[in-house]
This record gives structure tokens, C-alpha cells and sequence, in this order.
């Protein structure tokens, strides 16, 4: 078995849950009663391994990908898929979308799983100092659901009381506060008691405490923290980069070696099952090598097939993202993108002979336009698709998540981990940091430690180096996020952290742009929250009630 098998116990709904939705994982323990259960101490084990299967909701399926992708500067919709008003933020987006609806469920079930935890720890019979370790998880996963909360629809709802039943009530709490009361205590106690490594890969461990909390004061240095958060993130991702022994992988394209992803560079991944997954007990399971494929299966000599993927043509890359790469230095691209596909068909038709084996179709990708003229892409014997060529269905495909161990060529979930903290992005949240505080130079630091990783083979790394005449603003920055991190499931949040995602999108997404206002900066609250509150709650503004 790999890693920590999660477990969902049935028991009380958590706040403004609609049903007892069933979570099934490895293991389903049901008709269970929390007060009688979760007093024992396998019941304690098993309603902590519930708190974190109620993640893989968000991390791993369409949901999380689509609420992180689309509508930023990085993606934008392909053909398929039926959720594009998160791109085109038109007026289908709005508090009845069910994403929003599903996700604000899905997160407070997740806070009252880990508030049962923490509330009836104290009559559980254990060794205390795994007991100390398992509620340092439980805090560590509060404090994780509440930070998504408060980073996608801003103030919201605080409670640190386990609910049980149906609850009509609830208050709108600032945001601050919920830093204050909530996860800023969580993280620390966290902090104070997870081990630096634990036996069930998975767990929360002290690292991925700090690397959080780090994140947290990050996000306040933008508003009333000001440097002081700055510098506190800094000292915690410092933490994390020099005291744990990760290491940054010497190949950038090693990352995505589904052989290779328990490496050195994980900080924390959010662990998936094979063999849950073929077995069809994860319904779930890590789904982003469907969504950032073009439509390979119907061009010439080609077929859908497990080894190229299922294409759901659900992001397409823009322009800025595929613009941002200097192909003669920097492998990142090269490294995570496809660019050749293989007929896997023999084809005889009034173009020539295709046998299986032979380039089928090719995308010579950005910066190599003026090498293929018309003239030159008809006389090859496979199809050529430039930037003039791209569209809702052409397009560069990102195959950093290609999962060619699925059991059939139609199985959607898929095994790879979702990693959600990574040493790479701890080096650039730093100069974050770094930049917050006025440091230019500590964060050209930083940010060339991650380009010499990516440099190419064939040249010395220091010419990777930012050049001495480069600002290193926030804007060069969040470049260098886009190049090192694409379509990892960060960008959305990170262009609302930074107060850039109204200008990022009016500039580089040409589908968001129209539409998108400054309240966009979060999320519509759900109606249904809306609507089964005594007195009603209030809306964020700018979205219709």
C-alpha cells in the first residue's frame, strides 16, 4: 500500500453540507456514530485519515484544475468541457455555479471533520505523543481547508466547534480574523508538534507546517502585514530550503517521471493509489493528464491510444505562457510540453503511406515559426501545426501529467500524486518574500538558483543567470512562475495573492478580458449558502444575489 490510506467515516454533516456524501477510498467504515467511534483510538486513527481524503475533492479532479487554471494569463478554454464561464467571467458566474457550490461544501466538510478530531481528542486512550502528532495533523489540515477558503471567496464563515446536524446559522468573519483565530494557531501548533518526517508518506510533517505557514504570511504581506509578514515568510521557507535535506532535482524533467515522484524535491504530495484508483474504490484520483491535450486522436495516422492520453481539450496554452520560454537556454518547455505524436495507424491515402511508427503530427512549438512556411509544412509528410494553425483544439499540450500506466486508454483517474509543495516554488515564494521587503537582490538570488536548474544541457547554467540589467520586479517574477510552474494548480491564487490577476488577464486572455471586473479578485458565495441561512448571508460584491 502507498502511503497513508485515507479513510471518510459518515457522521454529523459539517456546515451547510447538503447530504452525507459517501467518500469512498480504501476503506469506507459507515453507520458509524462520531460519539461513539470516534472515541476509541482506531476510530481516532481513521477520522484522521478522513481529513485528509476530503482534499483529493478539489486537489486531483476537474474541479481543482479548472478553478486554478482557467481565467488567468497561463490557460484558456479549449473545446470541450462545460465550466468556461470561470474563463470567460461573464455572468455565468455567479454564486449558482455548482464548482463554487461543491467546493465552499467540500472544504467546510473538511474543517468539521478535523474540528471532531481536535473536540474529542481529549477522551481518546493513546500514546500521547502520537496523539499530540495526529491532532498537530488535524490542525495542520484545518488550517490548509480554511486558507483555501479565505484565499478563493475572502471572508467567510468561522467555526472551531465540531457541528452535528443541520446548522442555519452562520456569520460572515473577516478574513483577518480567520488568519488570527484560526490558521495562523493552527500552523503553529503544527509547527510545535508534526515530526520532520513521517513513516505514512503523505502525512503532514513539520516542513510542510512551515512551508504553509510561510505561504500564509506571504499572502498577508500584500495587505495589513506589510513587511513584517514578508519577513516572517521568508525565515520559514528559509527553514525549509537549508534544514530538511530536500534538494532540488538536477533535471527539471525528472519532475514528471511518474517512475520518480517520491523524490527529493517533494516537500508534501497529496498521495493517489494505483491500485484504488484501477479498482475504481478512488473515484477521483489525479485527472490532469485528460485536460491540457489538444485533439491528437483525430488527425492523421492517429488514434487515441494510453500512451498519448484521453484528450479532454478542456486549457489551452495562450499566447504569453508560450511566449515567455527562451527555447535556446531554458529546457522548460521542451521538457513539458509534447511536440512530436507517433502514428499509431497505418494510413494509405492521396498524401503517401503512414506507417505505425513514423512522425504523424508535429508542433514545433514557440520561436520556430519563420522556420516552417506554408510551402515547407505542405511538403512534409505529416502534419505541421504552427501558432497560426492553433485553435480550440490545436494547440501545444502540456505532458508534465501524462499517465501511461492507466489500465485502458478511456480510464480517467489517474495514479500520480498531486504534489502541493514542491522545493522549486519554496525557492520562488521566497523571493517573493524577498521582493516584499525590498530585497531586488535576494530574490535575483533565489530565482536564479531555479533558472540554472533549467538550463539547457548544452550551455554553461550561469548564462541563465537574470541579467545584471533586468529589474526584478514582481511582474519578472510572476514570468518566472509561469515558466517554472505551469498548470501545477497554483496560478489563479497566485495572481489574486499578488493583486495582479485583473491586469494579468485584461493582457494576456483574450476570452477573460471583456469581462473580467476588480470584484473577480474572489469567488461568488454559493447561493445555496445564501439561500439555507436564517436571514440570509451576504453576497460578495459585485456577484448578483
Amino acid at each position: 500500500m502507498k502511503g497513508i490510506k485515507y479513510i471518510v467515516l459518515v457522521l454529523g454533516l459539517a456546515f451547510v453540507t447538503n447530504s452525507c456524501d459517501t467518500f469512498l477510498e480504501e476503506e469506507l467504515v459507515t453507520d458509524v456514530a462520531a460519539s461513539s467511534y470516534y472515541t476509541t483510538k482506531a476510530g481516532f486513527e481513521d477520522a484522521v485519515r478522513g481529513t485528509y481524503a476530503l482534499l483529493k475533492n478539489f486537489y486531483g479532479p476537474e474541479r481543482g484544475w479548472t478553478m486554478t487554471s482557467f481565467g488567468t494569463d497561463n490557460f484558456t478554454n479549449g473545446a470541450d468541457g462545460g465550466h468556461k464561464v470561470i474563463n470567460f467571467y461573464d455572468g455565468g458566474l455567479n454564486g449558482s455555479h455548482g464548482y463554487f457550490r461543491d467546493t465552499w461544501r467540500d472544504w467546510y466538510k473538511g474543517i468539521n471533520q478535523a474540528n471532531a478530531v481536535i473536540n474529542r481528542s481529549e477522551s481518546i486512550e493513546m500514546d500521547a505523543a502520537l496523539k499530540a502528532i495526529r491532532i498537530a495533523e488535524a490542525r495542520f489540515l484545518r488550517a490548509l481547508y480554511y486558507f483555501d477558503l479565505t484565499r478563493t471567496y475572502g471572508d467567510v464563515h468561522l467555526t472551531l466547534e465540531e457541528t452535528e446536524g443541520v446548522e442555519l446559522e452562520a456569520n460572515k468573519t473577516a478574513a483577518s480574523e480567520i488568519y488570527s483565530q484560526a490558521i495562523i494557531p493552527d500552523l503553529e501548533f503544527a509547527i510545535a508538534n508534526l515530526p520532520e518526517a513521517q513513516s505514512d508518506y503523505g502525512r503532514a510533517t513539520k516542513p510542510a507546517a512551515e512551508f504553509l505557514l510561510a505561504k500564509v504570511h506571504l499572502t498577508l504581506s500584500y495587505g495589513s502585514g506589510g513587511a513584517a509578514s514578508a519577513s516572517t515568510a521568508e525565515t520559514l521557507f528559509s527553514n525549509v530550503i537549508n534544514n530538511y535535506g530536500f534538494e532540488l532535482l538536477p533535471d527539471w524533467g525528472d519532475l514528471w517521471d511518474i517512475t520518480n515522484q517520491e523524490n527529493s524535491e517533494i516537500v508534501w504530495n497529496l498521495t493517489v493509489s494505483k491500485s484504488q484508483v484501477d479498482a475504481g474504490i478512488d473515484g477521483n484520483g489525479h485527472r490532469a493528464h485528460l485536460y491540457f491535450l489538444m485533439e491528437y486522436d483525430k488527425r492523421r495516422g492517429m488514434t487515441r491510444d494510453i500512451a498519448n492520453g484521453r484528450p479532454w481539450k478542456r486549457f489551452r496554452p495562450t499566447p504569453y505562457l508560450l511566449g515567455v520560454f527562451d527555447r535556446s537556454m531554458d529546457e522548460r518547455y521542451d521538457k513539458g510540453f509534447k511536440h512530436v505524436w507517433y502514428a499509431n495507424k497505418d494510413v494509405s491515402d492521396d498524401r503517401g503511406n503512414l506507417v505505425i511508427g513514423d512522425t504523424a503530427v508535429f508542433i514545433p512549438g514557440p520561436g520556430t515559426d519563420t522556420d516552417w512556411s506554408a510551402a515547407k509544412k505542405d511538403a512534409a509528410p505529416y502534419e505541421v501545426y504552427t501558432s497560426d494553425d492553433y485553435n480550440e483544439r490545436i494547440f501545444p499540450s502540456v505532458n508534465k501529467w501524462i499517465d501511461d500506466t492507466r489500465p485502458d486508454r478511456q480510464k480517467t483517474q489517474g495514479q500520480r500524486d498531486v504534489v502541493m509543495m514542491r522545493l522549486g516554488d519554496a525557492y520562488l515564494l521566497r523571493a517573493e518574500a524577498r521582493l516584499q521587503k525590498g530585497d531586488e537582490l535576494g530574490a535575483r538570488t533565489d530565482i536564479n538558483v531555479i533558472r540554472r536548474r533549467a538550463a539547457d544541457v548544452e550551455i554553461d547554467e550561469a548564462l541563465m543567470d537574470v541579467p545584471v540589467t533586468t529589474v526584478v520586479d514582481l511582474d519578472f517574477l510572476l514570468d518566472e512562475r509561469s515558466r517554472e510552474l505551469y498548470a501545477e494548480g497554483h496560478r489563479w491564487w497566485t495572481l489574486a495573492r499578488t493583486g495582479k490577476l485583473i491586469e494579468r488577464v485584461r493582457l494576456h486572455n483574450p476570452q477573460g478580458a471583456p469581462n473580467i471586473q476588480d470584484y473577480h479578485i474572489v469567488r461568488p458565495i454559493p447561493q445555496q449558502q445564501i439561500d439555507g441561512t436564517i436571514g440570509g448571508y451576504p453576497q460578495n460584491p459585485g456577484y448578483p444575489n
